[in-house]
């Protein structure tokens, strides 16, 4: 994955903080992604280059009328007020590329020497195994702070664990160990064995970035844990 600067920009080094979405359901993490950077005001400082995207090419995404400013599938913005960098992701990625595109997708975010990975996600409310609505909005995260997905911060606000997390379920085991270049291939056979509903949470494009960032992130110093974050009250709308 390579960064392309627009001209006489950067990444700002201020910006220590990175939201991006993972491609899901609703496009709940793009949709939130365009408002924050509508809403900030964000100065767009650059795209990305990835060979596991497809491509796809539009006309002014922000403006009020076109200008004629070409929208790419991956794009930087800078928001140095806010500290913030918004990655936002306008096509899919290649099927079957997930994985290649998830570890460069690390790869560029840990050199890039971001201290805070938020990701945007949303699930599908059909697929939920455990629904309690009493609380309102339905907003899941994981964390990397603990082994088990948990993060004291994330409680405080609200937010729920995303309880299907099992980091010793065999498919969140098997990203793991993807990440740190432990999979073997008799790992990957017996993955793709497995039944859809065993491994659904652990399928989607949130768990791929989540899992390799992860690998990035843990043993670096100094770093702040990386959060996935999804809102099943704005998908759950959206389906509607």
């Amino acid at each position: 994955m390579k960064f392309i600067p627009e001209e006489g920009k950067h990444l700002h080094e201020d910006c220590s903080t990175l939201i991006l979405p993972a491609v899901s359901i609703g496009n709940v993490g793009q949709l939130t992604a365009d408002l924050l950077v509508s809403s900030m005001g964000s100065e767009k400082v650059g795209y990305l280059d990835d060979p596991y995207v497809l491509p796809c090419v539009g006309n002014d995404a922000y403006g009020p009328f076109p200008q004629g400013d070409l929208a790419l599938p991956l794009e930087a913005y800078d928001s140095p007020s806010n500290g913030l960098t918004v990655i936002q992701q306008r096509s899919p990625v290649i099927k079957g590329m997930m994985l290649e595109f998830a570890k460069n997708m690390a790869d560029f975010i840990a050199g890039s020497g971001k201290k805070h990975i938020i990701i945007l996600s949303s699930l599908d409310f059909g697929k939920w195994q455990k629904v309690d609505m009493s609380s309102g909005l339905q907003i899941y995260y994981l964390s990397s702070a603990n082994s088990n997905g948990a993060d004291e911060n994330c409680e405080q606000l609200g937010w729920k664990k995303l309880q299907e997390y099992d980091p010793s379920q065999k498919h969140w085991k098997y990203l793991n160990d993807l990440a740190e270049g432990n999979a073997t291939p008799e790992d990957t056979t017996s993955i793709e064995d497995e039944l859809e509903e065993e491994n659904y949470y652990a399928s989607l494009p949130f768990a791929a970035l989540f899992s390799f960032l992860k690998n990035q992130y843990v043993s670096r110093p100094n770093t702040i844990p990386l959060s996935w974050m999804s809102d099943g009250t704005i998908t759950t709308c959206l389906d509607k």
